[in-house]
């Protein structure tokens, strides 16, 4: 979980959350919501970046879009 420069536009949005939902609940509560969402957010977003990478692997052919295998296309290279 490394700290990029799209986490300030989170942080600013989690904190405005906490804003908004402190007049109802007491701000401790308030605030271990937002951490929980900032740790939350980052969590499911390292999996699905994860995820993606491993579903291209090597890249993408630039004709028909398939996953590169060993540097060929199954499927342009078949010929």
């Amino acid at each position: 979980m490394n700290f990029e420069r799209r986490d300030i536009i989170l942080i600013v949005g989690i904190f405005l959350v906490i804003l908004g939902i402190t007049q109802y609940i007491p701000l401790y509560f308030s605030a271990l919501i937002g951490i929980l969402l900032y740790f939350g957010i980052k969590v499911y977003v390292g999996r699905k970046r994860r995820m993606i990478e491993n579903d291209v692997g090597e890249g993408l052919c630039m004709e028909c879009g398939f996953k590169i295998i060993d540097d060929k296309c199954p499927n342009c290279d078949s010929n």
